[in-house]
């Protein structure tokens, strides 16, 4: 049978092409998807469609989140059945197949009765989202910071009050700041036309953050930042730094190494196992969980980020409008069902 991929051919170069697709199970651990719908991510997929991204290689097909129907499994897949209704790290393509087993893509995760499927495609941003909560040190009445309001900084925002957490969204964008506003995120500062210091002292009544979570992976976002993150508080960096920035580091380090002694932390989704087992209380596959059935609740909120559900053949449409015009193009989800 021939299916559909959204294919890049050059850096900025995105198209919709029709290949064949073995049908056939190869392995007792594969699974054959049908995709429903496919999330895009707005940040490490916009690196890998400009070719700076070093594991995605030009030409080649994009996306790591994708919702689908089970269609056929090997006979070493115990944990989902044929017809269910799966989320897993797939590409953006109708059709593929993976290995439950593997450490990179091997997730699978059947999806909650009365989970919308458009909705589970955003699981994958809120589980890079929730790893900034599991290294965190949040405790209950905590100040806490989330700079980059786009789907996963929302995410965590919204996560960290669940914590208990007094949270403050911070961007540029206002439209991401409105949508946060709207997902429930109680305080929202525009760093661009508010002075963000003057505000976060009046907030905090001078006592500053003690989490800063850095969703937008700009360094010097990091660098401005610190300076905000009170004596033992901590700098997450849930964003994938790219982007160079030149600067005299050393207040960052004297921040870090005197008596402020504020902690970086790292916060890679991959830093936890892939697959849940007796010996680990956190996976990848068990944040999945969570985070589904918080949505089946409606207690984590998507609709307001959920901007474009678009046929991919439009996928360069996308892509561009993501870059383009991100006052707009929020979160984009591919619906293959059309």
């Amino acid at each position: 049978m021939n299916t559909r991929k959204i294919y890049v051919s050059a850096p900025w170069t995105i198209e919709l092409r029709e290949e064949p697709f073995t049908e056939t199970i190869q392995d007792p651990y594969e699974v054959i998807v049908e995709t429903m719908y496919s999330h895009l991510s707005a940040g490490t997929e916009m690196a890998c469609v400009s070719g700076i991204e070093d594991w995605f290689s030009i030409p080649g097909v994009p996306g790591y989140t994708a919702v689908g129907k089970v269609v056929e499994k090997g006979s070493a897949v115990a944990h989902v059945e044929e017809g269910d209704l799966v989320f897993t790290y797939g590409p953006h393509a109708g059709h593929f197949k993976i290995n439950v087993t593997d450490r990179w893509h091997g997730i699978c995760v059947k999806i909650p009765d009365g989970l919308s499927p458009e909705i589970a495609a955003f699981t994958h941003m809120g589980v890079i989202a929730m790893t900034a909560l599991r290294k965190s040190s949040i405790e209950l009445g905590d100040f806490v910071a989330v700079s980059g309001m786009g789907s996963i900084g929302n995410l965590a925002a919204q996560f960290a009050q669940f914590q208990g957490a007094r949270v403050i969204g911070v961007d540029i964008n206002q439209s991401r700041l409105e949508i946060a506003e709207k997902s429930g995120v109680g305080v929202t500062i525009n760093s661009s036309s508010e002075n963000l210091g003057e505000l976060l002292n009046m907030i905090t009544s001078g006592e500053m953050v003690s989490t800063w979570i850095d969703a937008s992976g700009l360094s010097q976002v990091v660098n401005d930042s610190i300076g905000y993150v009170a004596p033992g508080g901590e700098m997450i960096l849930l964003g994938s730094p790219r982007a160079s920035f030149n600067t005299d580091i050393t207040p960052l380090l004297r921040k870090v190494h005197l008596l402020e002694n504020v902690t970086l932390k790292g916060a890679l989704e991959f830093l936890y196992p892939t697959h849940q087992n007796d010996f680990v209380k956190h996976s990848i596959e068990r944040n999945a969980t969570i985070i589904m059935e918080l949505m089946r609740q409606d207690v984590v909120q998507i609709k307001p980020m959920l901007s474009h559900l678009l046929d991919p053949a439009k996928a360069s449409d996308a892509y561009h409008g993501l870059k383009d015009n991100p006052d707009e193009f929020i979160g984009v989800v591919f619906d293959w069902t059309i």
